[in-house]
Formats: C-alpha cells, sequence, structure tokens
C-alpha cells in the first residue's frame, strides 16, 4: 500500500455556515492531497434557514432542520473544532478561539453569518432573543412552549420578510398547543414588508389581519424587561417573549482583523477574497462590492462550488474564477400553516401547493447532508484467504476500541513469570505495576491511543486523562510522564505545529496532577498516535483486589464513548436526533479529568479500576475474580452518554466489542438488549469503577455529587465465585 502523501498546507472554514457545509460535501468526494482541512463552529451543527419557520410552526423537528456538521466533517475528512472563532491575525495566520490557544492556517475562509440582536436596547441581552443565531432561537423557542401560558404575548421587533414568516409561525404553532396568542410586530419603517411585491405583500398583510397579529409601524422598543417592552412612544406593550428580527449585525471581531469592511461585513471580491488573498468569505457575513445583494441563504448556496473552486486554486497556484450571483430568486414565504406565497420576477402567488413546493426544495438541499455515499475498500485479486474475515465489514475503531482482544492479550500475558526482584510488588495483571519507592510505593503504567479524530490537540488531552486512569485507579498521586507520539507524515511546519499542540495539552494536564512531561519519543507513521508512560507514588495502593460482599459499585462517568465512536467512524444516522450531538458529549465526557472523583473514592475503596478497553463487564469481572466474589448490576441505573442506548439498538458497535463479549459471557447473566450490549462497550478516558464498604457508599456519593463529579451506585458485589448478574 502506498503510504499517504504528507499534509503540506492547512485550510480552515471559520464558521458551518451553507456555503461551507456544501464546501465540505464536496470536497470528501475529491479531496485534495496535501491539505489538512479544518472548520471551526461553536457548535456541533448548524441549522438550515430556510426550515426554520417551519420548525417554529411545528411542521419540522429540530433535528431535520440541521446541518451535522461532525458527521459531515467526517465524511469529508477534516478535523471538526467546536469552538467560537474570536479573532483573526492575517499577519501571523492565526484564528483566535474563545476555548483554546490560536490555529495556525494557510487559507481560511469565514461563513460565520450574522446577528439579529439589538444589544443597544435596555434589557434586550437579559429578557429578548435574537432569531440569528438560528440554532439558539429554536432552543429558546422550545422551552418557552414548555412553559407558555394560556394567553402568550409575543412581541417580534421588525416587519420584515422573516419577521412576518415567524409571527405567523409562532401564532399558528401556539393555537396548535391550544393556547390563545397576543402576536405583535413592530417596525420602526413606516410600512411593513418594503422588499417584497405589492401583491405578495397584500397576501401578507392579509394573513397577518386574519389570524390576529397586530402590526404596529413607525416605532420600536426602547426598553425591554422580562414582561414588557417599552416602545419609542413612551407606551408598554406585554410580552412574555420578545424576538427581533431587525438588527442584522455583524459579529463585532471581524472589525478588529485589519481586513477591509463594508457596513462592518466582509468586502469580498468577485473571487470571494477579502483584502487579503489568503482569506475569503460567503454567506451573510461577506458584502459582494462587484454585485451587492440582499443577506439571503441562496446567494451562500450558489458562491459554495466557486469557493471550493477558489480555495482549491490558491493551494495550487491556479487561476481563481469569478462569482457571479443572479439578480433576483424565488422567495417562497410561509405563511404559519402549511400555505406559502411566492414572489419572483414580479409573479405573485400562494396557496398550499407553494407549500409543497417550498418543502419539496428544502428537503432536497437536506438530503445532500443525509446519506453519504460509501467509500470503497477493494481488496486485491485474487485475495489471500482469510483477508476478507480479518478486515471485517467495518471501519477499524479507534481510542480503546483499537486495543488488542482480552483473549488474545490474556494468553500473550500468560506467557510471563512472575517479577523476580523483591522490589518490584506487582507486575501483570492490575491497573499499573507496583514498586517499592523508599518509605512508601511507585505504580507506573502505560497506554496509548491510536486517533479517533483529527484534532491532535483534543487526542492529546482524552489521552492523557486516559492513561491518567490507571494512576488514579490505583490511589496514587501523578509523578512523571514520558511521551511517546507518532505523527502522520507532514511539512516540518505542521509538524512542529501539531507536536507542540500535543505537548501543550497534556503538559496542561498532568501539571494540574502535580505531574510533569520529562521527556518520550516521537516517530513518523501512518496515523496519529498518541501515548504515555507514567508513575505515581502513594503509601496504599488500591489494586482489584479487596471487595467484598455487601459493598457498593460506584461508576463516575456515563457509558457508550466506543459505540459513539464507532458510529461515527461509520457516518451512522440515527433514527432521531444528530450523530453530532452524540459525538460533541462523548467527548466533553472523555475529556474530563477525574483526579478528584479518585481521591476522594481513595479514602474507602477496598478495589478500584478504571473501565477502558475490556467494557464494564471485562473489567468488573477481573476485579471480581481478583477479590473472589460476584456483583450484581442494575440495568435501570447504569449512566449512559446521550445516544448510546439508540445506537446500540441500531446494531452499532466498536470492533472490540465482540470479543469483550466473547471473553465474559461464561461469567455473565444479562438479557439480550441494547443496554445490555453496553456492558461490552470500550471506554476511552472511561469512568472509575470502585467498591465501596456499604456503610460508606451514600456518604461517598454524596461528596462525589457535591463536587459535580457525575457519580452513580450501580449495584453491589455478592458473595459466590466470580459471576456477574445484571438485571
Amino acid at each position: 500500500m502506498q503510504d499517504p502523501l504528507p499534509l503540506v498546507q492547512d485550510i480552515v472554514l471559520v464558521g458551518g455556515g451553507h456555503a461551507h457545509a456544501l464546501v465540505l460535501r464536496m470536497w470528501a468526494m475529491d479531496p485534495l492531497p496535501g491539505i489538512r482541512l479544518t472548520v471551526i463552529n461553536p457548535a456541533p451543527a448548524a441549522p438550515y434557514t430556510g426550515m426554520l419557520p417551519g420548525l417554529i410552526a411545528g411542521h419540522y423537528r429540530q433535528d431535520e432542520i440541521m446541518i451535522d456538521l461532525v458527521r459531515l466533517a467526517r465524511f469529508a475528512g477534516a478535523r471538526v473544532i467546536l469552538d467560537c472563532a474570536t479573532g483573526l491575525d492575517p499577519a501571523a495566520k492565526r484564528i483566535h478561539l474563545a476555548q483554546r490557544p490560536p490555529l495556525r492556517y494557510d487559507l481560511a475562509s469565514i461563513d460565520i453569518g450574522i446577528g439579529s440582536g439589538l444589544p443597544d436596547i435596555a434589557g434586550f441581552s437579559a429578557h429578548a432573543t435574537a432569531a440569528k443565531p438560528l440554532g439558539d432561537y429554536a432552543r429558546r423557542w422550545e422551552s418557552f412552549l414548555a412553559t407558555a401560558p394560556q394567553a402568550p404575548r409575543i412581541t417580534i421587533i421588525g416587519a420584515g420578510i422573516g419577521g412576518v414568516e415567524l409571527a405567523l409561525a409562532s401564532a399558528h404553532r401556539l393555537r396548535a398547543t391550544g393556547r390563545d396568542p397576543q402576536v405583535t410586530l413592530l417596525d420602526l419603517a413606516p410600512e411593513a414588508l418594503p422588499n417584497i411585491g405589492p401583491r405578495a405583500r397584500a397576501t401578507l398583510l392579509d394573513r397577518l389581519a386574519r389570524d390576529g397579529i397586530r402590526l404596529l409601524t413607525g416605532t420600536t422598543a426602547t426598553a425591554i424587561g422580562a414582561t414588557d417592552i417599552t416602545l419609542s412612544d413612551g407606551t408598554t406593550l406585554p410580552s412574555d417573549f420578545t424576538l427581533s428580527t431587525a438588527g442584522t449585525r455583524p459579529q463585532t471581531w471581524l472589525a478588529e482583523t485589519g481586513l477591509a469592511l463594508h457596513d462592518g461585513f466582509l468586502a469580498v471580491t468577485e473571487a470571494l477574497q477579502t483584502s487579503d488573498p489568503a482569506i475569503f468569505a460567503a454567506g451573510d457575513c461577506a458584502h459582494l462590492t462587484h454585485a451587492p445583494r440582499p443577506k439571503a441563504g441562496v446567494y451562500a448556496v450558489r458562491a459554495a462550488p466557486v469557493l471550493l473552486h477558489n480555495l482549491r486554486a490558491a493551494a495550487t497556484g491556479r487561476p481563481l474564477q469569478p462569482f457571479h450571483p443572479q439578480r433576483d430568486y424565488l422567495k417562497l414565504v410561509s405563511l404559519g400553516r402549511r400555505e406559502a406565497v411566492a414572489d419572483k420576477f414580479g409573479l405573485r402567488s400562494g396557496g398550499a401547493w407553494l407549500w409543497r413546493l417550498k418543502d419539496r426544495i428544502d428537503r432536497k438541499f437536506m438530503a445532500k447532508f443525509e446519506d453519504y455515499p460509501a467509500m470503497p475498500r477493494p481488496l486485491p485479486s485474487p485475495a489471500p484467504t482469510g483477508l476478507a474475515e480479518a478486515l471485517g465489514t467495518k471501519p477499524l475503531c479507534g481510542g480503546c476500541g483499537a486495543k488488542v482482544g482480552p483473549a488474545a492479550l490474556s494468553q500473550a500475558l500468560g506467557t510471563l513469570t512472575r517479577p523476580a526482584r523483591p522490589d518490584v510488588i506487582a507486575g501483570a495483571g492490575d491497573d499499573a505495576a507496583i514498586l517499592c519507592h523508599g518509605q512508601g510505593l511507585q505504580v507506573i503504567t502505560t497506554d496509548h491511543l491510536r486517533a479517533t479524530c483529527a484534532d491532535p490537540r483534543l487526542m492529546s488531552r482524552i489521552t492523557a486523562i486516559h492513561a491518567l486512569g490507571d494512576i488514579w485507579a490505583m490511589g496514587a498521586a501523578p509523578q512523571a510522564a514520558l511521551a511517546q507520539i507518532t505523527l502522520p507524515r507532514l511539512s516540518p511546519a505542521l509538524q512542529s505545529d501539531m507536536l507542540a499542540e500535543i505537548m501543550e495539552e497534556a503538559a496542561a494536564i498532568f501539571r494540574a496532577e502535580g505531574a510533569d512531561i520529562v521527556g518520550g519519543h516521537t516517530t513518523m507513521g501512518a496515523e496519529l498516535t498518541i501515548g504515555f508512560t507514567l508513575t505515581g507514588l502513594t503509601d496504599r495502593a488500591i489494586t482489584k483486589a479487596g471487595a467484598r460482599a455487601g459493598d457498593a459499585l460506584i461508576l463516575t462517568k456515563p457509558l457508550g464513548s466506543g459505540t459513539i465512536m464507532a458510529a461515527d467512524m461509520a457516518l451512522a444516522r440515527p433514527p432521531e436526533g444528530l450523530l453530532g450531538d452524540h459525538v460533541a458529549a462523548a467527548y466533553a465526557s472523555m475529556s474530563r479529568p477525574q483526579g478528584n472523583a479518585a481521591r476522594l473514592l481513595a479514602r474507602h475503596a477496598t478495589a478500584m479500576t478504571d473501565v477502558t478497553g475490556f467494557g464494564l463487564a471485562g473489567h468488573l469481572l477481573e476485579m471480581l475474580e481478583a477479590s473472589g466474589c460476584a456483583a450484581t448490576l442494575d440495568l435501570s441505573a447504569l449512566p449512559l452518554l446521550p445516544g448510546a442506548e439508540a445506537l446500540a439498538r441500531m446494531g452499532i458497535a466498536s470492533s472490540i466489542a465482540p470479543a469483550n463479549r466473547a471473553a465474559v459471557d461464561w461469567r455473565l447473566t444479562a438479557p439480550a438488549t441494547p443496554r445490555a450490549a453496553l456492558l461490552f462497550d470500550p471506554q476511552t478516558a472511561g469512568p472509575l469503577l470502585a467498591a465501596i464498604p456499604a456503610d460508606q457508599a451514600e456518604k461517598t456519593l454524596a461528596a462525589l455529587h457535591a463536587t459535580g463529579e457525575p457519580a452513580t451506585i450501580i449495584g453491589h458485589v455478592t458473595a459466590g465465585p466470580p459471576h456477574l448478574t445484571a438485571r
């Protein structure tokens, strides 16, 4: 097999807008070798603007209008960073982020949309909602629906097309829930809907009147409270939910980039380049200097192929293409219920058939991000016997899902003899080896992970926490770390940058636990792999042996990361909800250090381990084998990551899960359910599992909860030969 080509340039897409989403999809179909593609977005999904009124009206579920950027980035082979851009330094070619150090780029593109907030109005930030960004508005609206009074008062500031659509949608949704809404539209202009033809305008104004929506022009809000707003003429208007569609505002940090702006928006040429030729922009955040157009998603969609071509051309030194936006486009304005009105080139009509047309257009766009074509994995012909079976039908998992199965590992370790040195108290078999160290004990362990994602900083954090799990499980304080890092083939600049990211993040994790990186080894290979060898100090090593009948079993984190990572690798689509949300939650859980939890558990633990590659069943049975006990688990008490059980119900499992099940099946009694299947799920940076005496269990659990640890009692140790019963 040919070695992968080195990565030599970074192209960074700032924002997950429509243009960037389409660029990612098209890139996946024809990637440019040698480029590391990155997308930065605060959330794992981005809303499709065209379906927002339908969501507000209740015609769509929220996941139906969201583009799953995490899943899309996996398909495109891109790195996804869930963070918010806060600045850009063209001279240093660095993008500043809210929650992590700056990110390098060779070429960048910005598609961050706009805001519709009115922060200059007193009380807006505390008591009102902006229609853009759309994701926050959608969440706040669903929350309001759950608690809205019988006669809710809704005020919408801005009586343009968007404001009218959302007023009609809000009224329809509230009436569908049995409420009697009072909706008011405000606009500072003397008349509403100035940018639409007279017939369509007449249709919309008539629908507002028929739906009892009050329209106030020549006025706006000057102050907003929790239950009312003050108008510019001094009158007070009751309002339970105040929304702004009027404030088309660029993001403020653009003004600090030094790039040329037009009314705060990025001024771009016909090639979609900003005043810095290494930075492109598209969508609502950009102003087309050669062909000014109103802010509309249709222009971002049409710009995407040109943006993709020009990014590739800029990376390879080829000529750029111009973007020529159309002069007009079909405006389909929804009317709350399943009806719409059309406006284009002077043609005006309306009705239910136009809603069906709009729905068909919107769903066709979203279908681009639903089912992605499978990438072929061709076998040689003729293929050696057994090659297809060894390759399997699923992608090889990363993280702890890539471990060798427990049976093969046990067989290999069985050839080792017991430690011969008197200062080696315990060798292979526990979470860490135990060595004599002065008047106390030293523990030592090593672990490494094959990358589950393309973000080296995130993988470094997770790997450091994962490796520390063995030290924490022994009740030890981390002491020192050695790094073992395999980098993919990179240019010298990218190599230095990636290594710095890995070491910075790992050093921060270890330093927070009182340990230092004291050395290590690096090499180049086919893919990113990060590992650490760690030592720790303790006066009392907590092993897997020592659990007693009656002890409570406390688990410190939810399970399911292996299944979610397998679904991510397979580009799976859950029946409801978004895979990207589940992946983001899993990474957040894996990124959570457990030093505090370990110290609280170590006060009373009779036995402790961390749940990693062999799953909860495998690691718990190791504890029971060492302690000579059995255990019962309450399956309903198992904490699970969002989406894990639904994905297991779909038959998704990590590549090591069958081997994990086979290794313990004969010592396990459990129902054949998706929840029980997660007992065999490999965990990366997984939870600690501790046996705590019954009289200390509730106190220990309360102490964990008091410090924010999401721990749970999942079962109890019982008398008898090593066996696990899950009910």
